[in-house]
């Protein structure tokens, strides 16, 4: 019998054969994603990930985006999909963002196309425009991204909107019209921002904003 241990070299082929099958199911159970820790993509998922060219899930996700707004031009949520996913990608990555916070040059150009395909998404009209996916826009055109303010105001007026009792967000739509050059909207929203403020920052605020 092959498990007759009696003789020293039967003993020793049983050993190989047990170690041997005990790798086969630890590699089996770990490669599909049983136990250690790797959730259900398992190890061999995790190689392909890293190893299978470097694609992020977010690269992934925009040439969904991109296939949906081309086959469905009037289809908000395809464009606002696409502009969020490309500001995903923008800060998933150092080849985008450095760890310092600043916007390389490939970042900026996902920036651009997410100015595009915002723009695209306001065009369409939508009843509530996206408050959250506002947000994420304005370091799009804030000075460490596109520096375009005027842009910055339209997106900080959405903002307010959706928001009209945060105080730091009419500080925000207040800096971003006076570096515009639109004083009449930079000075409501620097008013509103003094009166929404606690009462003990009332005077910084006002004083920044001055």
């Amino acid at each position: 019998m092959l498990f007759d241990t009696r003789g020293r070299h039967r003993r020793r082929v049983v050993r190989v054969i047990y170690i041997g099958l005990a790798l086969i199911f630890l590699l089996g159970f770990v490669g599909l994603g049983v136990g250690g820790g790797l959730g259900s993509s398992g190890i061999f998922s995790a190689f392909t990930k890293e190893g299978g060219g470097g694609e992020s899930g977010f690269s992934k996700q925009i040439k969904k985006y991109q296939k949906l707004t081309k086959e469905r031009p009037s289809d908000a949520s395809a464009w606002e999909g696409l502009t969020k996913n490309l500001l995903h990608e923008v800060a998933s990555s150092e080849t985008y963002e450095t760890s310092a916070g600043e916007v390389t040059s490939k970042g900026k150009e996902l920036f651009r196309r997410a100015s595009q395909a915002w723009s695209s998404y306001l065009a369409l009209n939508p009843a509530k425009p996206n408050p959250e996916l506002a947000q994420l826009m304005i370091s799009v055109y804030a000075k460490g991204g596109l520096n375009e303010p005027a842009k910055g105001v339209e997106v900080m007026q959405l903002i307010v909107a959706a928001r009209p009792t945060v105080a730091s967000f009419y500080a925000d739509l207040a800096e971003f019209a006076y570096e515009a050059h639109n004083t009449r909207v930079g000075d409501l929203a620097s008013k509103k921002a003094v009166s929404l403020a606690p009462p003990a920052e009332r005077t910084r605020v006002k004083n920044e904003l001055a």
